[in-house]
């Protein structure tokens, strides 16, 4: 309800004859109609346009706001003991899981929302089961951000410390060490929070953001200070395979390698073919993650009478990646044998897959001014990801070289980029968990299949036999 331009949350229609108004005489035998707000218990006269100031000669209105104060105050005690409730039983529950017939503890332990933060949250606990990631993080030495007055005492971050004072590396490090341990049902990455405002200014405040867009950053900046070497660390923490890539891309600056391109890190070679003259382009792009569209013909949502109609997979959006294009108007292609834009085809190869591949389905596009999302399901294997078929040269890999299993699974629950949740669900030692910020639970397969993915993180198997394709 908006009042005079305000927004009432709450309110209270009454018929009060006011005997102390702020109008005039004449209005004071009148029976005024008024609304009371609950977060300020104000009083606003309808008939008068106006705000009540003072009371009746029977004090109606402080009772009205004794009365509001007392149903918000038993409101407010009833729903801190019900949460007190939830918390206890499901610290409970989520500590002890029975396996096989004998009780485990769960070691498991959630990220707390600091407010819009699930896009970061389902994304720390993707990348913390993605062991051979997590794994070199974690035996990184510890980086002593003390010195001076504060060692040995704990440093609380400010606003006035500089970009030299902070370190991606070691927040990222702690974070995933809290991760897992089974001391605590949730940990707070304040810090790591701290340090994402600082050296990422597009994710400063408060409002929901892209979980793919914050990987992309995240991925990014932990390789660029880990080539740099951080806080007294040096270079030898870097790796040096791969150092041929093509240094014009940014996640591989001056050629060198780091944990982050030797695990996620592929090749796409990217053909360009001119229609007039037939002159081919060629060049290799190396990548972090594939993004692939949902094909048009699945992106209208399946009504009942539908149902039976054709389900989107996986497969679908890799063949749309990588079949053969012919680039529309607006993109047209400078042939140098031509010598000026001419209509050309293109293709993609992948000529390396990563040990680690990431998948990102689009999900949200523009359509004139509003960025709307595809909520179509994709349908996607737990096991057996075969990727022989998109490699340039298939006949140098081996049989089990290019099949990949899931690891991690990053879901959007919602309608718009800006708005909505973020959730993950990750296998760690044979068994899922859903993690949805604070809260980790057991799941089971049939669970996982079923969620709308928007990232994927598959793990390159490592020779086992007898794998279901895709």
């Amino acid at each position: 309800r908006y009042v005079n331009g305000h927004a009432k949350k709450h309110y209270e229609d009454a018929q009060i004859p006011m005997t102390n108004h702020k109008k005039t005489e004449k209005q004071e035998k009148v029976q005024h109609t008024v609304c009371m707000d609950c977060s300020s218990y104000s009083t606003y006269c309808y008939r008068c346009d106006d705000f009540v100031v003072n009371d009746t000669k029977l004090g109606l209105v402080q009772k009205v706001r004794e009365h509001l104060q007392n149903l918000e105050n038993s409101a407010f005690t009833s729903d801190r003991h019900r949460k007190r409730k939830l918390l206890e039983n499901s610290s409970l529950n989520s500590k002890l899981l029975k396996v096989n017939g004998s009780t485990t503890a769960l070691c498991a332990t959630g990220l707390r929302n600091l407010g819009n933060t699930c896009f970061m949250n389902a994304i720390l606990q993707s990348l913390s089961n993605i062991q051979q990631f997590c794994c070199y993080f974690k035996e990184l030495p510890a980086v002593e951000l003390r010195n001076g007055k504060t060692a040995g005492r704990r440093t609380y971050h400010t606003r006035s410390q500089g970009d030299n004072n902070v370190s991606l590396v070691e927040e990222f490090r702690k974070t995933l060490c809290a991760l897992w341990q089974g001391s605590q049902t949730a940990f707070s990455p304040e810090s790591l929070f701290y340090v994402v405002w600082k050296i990422m200014p597009n994710f400063r405040g408060y409002q929901q953001q892209d979980a793919h867009e914050f990987m992309r950053y995240l991925l990014d900046h932990l390789h660029l200070e880990l080539q740099g070497g951080f806080n007294g660390v040096s270079r030898s923490v870097i790796l040096q395979e791969n150092s041929g890539l093509s240094a014009s891309n940014k996640c591989c600056i001056n050629g060198a390698s780091t944990v982050v391109t030797a695990i996620f890190g592929g090749i796409l070679q990217n053909e360009v073919n001119c229609l007039i003259c037939g002159t081919e382009s060629r060049k290799f792009d190396p990548f972090l993650d594939l993004s692939l569209d949902i094909p048009s013909q699945f992106r209208n949502k399946r009504t009942k009478n539908q149902e039976n109609g054709p389900m989107c997979t996986l497969r679908d959006c890799l063949r749309s990646f990588t079949d053969l294009e012919e680039l529309d108007e607006t993109e047209l292609y400078m042939c140098h044998k031509c010598k000026k834009k001419q209509k050309s085809t293109k293709k993609f190869w992948i000529q390396k897959l990563p040990k680690v591949l990431c998948l990102h389905l689009k999900r949200f596009h523009w359509t004139a001014y509003l960025r709307n999302k595809v909520d179509t399901y994709v349908e996607f294997p737990l096991r057996g990801l075969d990727m022989k078929c998109y490699l340039l040269e298939p006949e140098n890999s081996g049989p089990e070289s290019c099949l990949y299993d899931l690891a991690a699974v990053v879901v959007h629950h919602g309608s718009g980029v800006g708005s909505g949740h973020y959730t993950a669900y990750a296998t760690h030692e044979g068994r899922w968990f859903h993690f949805n910020d604070s809260t980790v639970t057991l799941t089971d397969e049939e669970t996982v299949v079923k969620a709308k993915a928007y990232i994927l993180f598959y793990v390159d198997r490592q020779a086992k036999p007898g794998s279901d394709k895709l």
